[in-house]
Parts: structure tokens; sequence; C-alpha cells
């Protein structure tokens, strides 16, 4: 019932796609995620192409399944990125944090299926245009760089404007988000925050158990003064940040204060002074377990969420002939 015809075209067999993750998108967890039946997608980041190479290569290593990587648009090495892509022909590629109109041509050349991240719905027709395979409607729920429209808002405008299948992104942790995303017509979800705390991301203890001990008004919203708004999770560092860009500090020094915070929150486990982006769906998260598991706990309650909706509207039916 949940193998959407965007499954089939991915080659995956469960509508759910793992975040492009910056340093988290590792090969333990893309291959894991893959192996799961989900998609796995290689986190770029900021990250200089050896290292992504040397995640290709180790993907393919740990699995046959289909996999992908997402190319982050304001690296430095977005150029290098997309030349590696095409010389690796990996098979899928979501982007994110801009337009990849320029770069469309060329990867569709290389015969990769193409899902760039959008949250409005004007670069999402653009897109369609242009030929993408998927277009991935992320709502400003997400943790890292969001918009400013809900998911749920978000998604079935875009499934309206455009031809192509759409993937729901932001707020989506379990099966009852899975559901509503394929009632509000996307075909698929992508999560990131969910897999912080698979047994598989390479995320440091004291991340994921922040993600664990954390509620629904946990995260908040930095970056807005630079034009790049990113969610995290509340602490020392966000408060800092804010009370910086309140105070009118000039752009230069806000980027130059932000420069490895993200690495030594998620991978080094600094969870005062560190950048810890997950989005409010953080609150939902309550366990660490195997990518497998998570996956398999997802489709199995979205099943039974379509079973629940079909019994209660059949009663309902009946009572009204009756």
């Amino acid at each position: 019932m949940l193998k959407t015809p965007l499954c089939e075209v991915l080659g995956i067999d469960y509508p759910i796609i793992q975040g492009g993750m910056a340093y988290l998108g590792s090969a333990e967890l893309v291959s894991a995620v893959s192996e799961a039946g989900g998609l796995g997608i290689i986190g770029s980041g900021s990250s200089q192409p050896s290292w992504i190479q040397e995640q290709i290569t180790l993907v393919r290593a740990l699995t046959n399944k289909p996999f992908g990587l997402n190319i982050m648009l304001m690296s430095p090495y977005v150029e290098d990125v997309v030349k590696l892509a095409i010389e690796e022909k990996v098979p899928i590629i979501t982007t994110g944090g801009g337009n990849p109109g320029i770069y469309l041509p060329r990867l569709k050349e290389s015969g990769a299926k193409i899902l760039p991240v959008v949250s409005i719905k004007a670069l999402a027709k653009r897109l369609d245009r242009q030929g993408v395979d998927a277009i991935i409607a992320e709502g400003m729920e997400s943790g890292g760089h969001v918009g400013e429209t809900t998911t749920i808002a978000l998604v079935p405008q875009i499934v309206d404007a455009v031809s192509v299948p759409v993937v729901a992104a932001g707020g989506m942790a379990d099966g009852r988000g899975l559901a509503a995303a394929l009632v509000l017509g996307a075909q698929a979800v992508q999560m990131g925050t969910r897999f912080i705390c698979a047994e598989e991301c390479i995320a440091h203890t004291n991340f994921k158990q922040k993600v664990l001990s954390v509620g629904d008004h946990d995260t908040v919203v930095t970056g807005e003064s630079l034009g790049h708004p990113a969610r995290c999770l509340k602490n020392k560092l966000t408060r800092q940040f804010l009370s910086m860009e309140q105070s009118g500090v000039p752009a230069e020094e806000l980027n130059q204060f932000g420069i490895g915070k993200l690495y030594s929150g998620v991978i080094e486990g600094d969870i005062e002074q560190g950048s810890l982006m997950a989005g409010q769906i953080a609150g939902l998260v309550s366990d660490i377990k195997p990518a497998r598991s998570i996956i398999q706990d997802i489709v199995a309650e979205a099943e039974e969420v379509f079973r629940r909706i079909k019994s209660t509207m059949g009663t309902n039916g009946g009572n009204q002939n009756g």
C-alpha cells in the first residue's frame, strides 16, 4: 500500500528518504538506510571533495542498493562536488541551499535522478519546467536551513503546482507523519532529525542524548539577518548568536563566529557551544535504534493509520446508510 510511483523511480522499497545531513550523512548511516529499503543520502555539506569521494566508495562497498548525494549549493566546493557526482555517476542527487538550475543540464546528462529541496512554490515550478525528477518540499519545521512556510501548508500547494512527484520534508519522524504526507499528496517523506538517533549515525553521543531530552519548544532559528536562517536546538551558542544579531554585529563577524560550530556540536559533542541542527520534531524522538527498525516501525505505523481510517470511515458509512 505504501509503495508509491516515486519508489519505483528511485528503486526503493519504502517512501522514506534520509535527509542530507552535513557530517552525519556518512557511509555508515547511508548504507544502513538504503539496505533497509529507504534511500540513504550522503550529506556533503561544506566538506572537501576528497571526503565525499571516500564516502561514495564506502557506500558502494557496503550496499548495492540505490543511494544519493546531497549537494549543498552554498559550499565553497560546490563546483568540484558537482563534477565528482558526475564522474562517479551517483544515481540520485538532492540539492539544498539555493537554486540548482545552472547545474541541472550536466547532472541530467550524467543520468542522475535529481530531487532539489525547495521552500517556495515559485522555485518548485521553475525546476519542474527544467526537468527535475521530483521536488522535496521542505517546511520551516525542519532542522538546518529553513524557509518561512510550514510543511502542512507548503506540500499541497507544491503538489498542485508541479507535474513531478513531491517529497514532504520538515516535521516528519514517525508513521503518522508519513501517512499525513501521503494524504497531502506527497509520494515520500524526507527525515533528518529522526535519523540522528539511528545507531549507525556517527553523531556524538552527547548530541543524540540531547535530542532525546528536548521538548516541543526547544529549537530556535538563527541567521535570519544573514539571509540564511537555520534551525538548531537551543543552547548557549544560539543565545549568543541571536544576541549578536540583535546587536547589529556585521555579517562578516557573524559568519566568522559560526565557522566550525556545526562540526564541534554534532561530531565532537559540544552541546553548549556547538551548533546542533535539528528540527522541531526532535521532541518526538524517544529512542536510539537501528535504521532498519526506524524504517520498519514508521511503515508499520503508517499502515496501521490507514487501516484505522478505513475502518472508521467504513463504520461511519454503515451508520449513515443504515
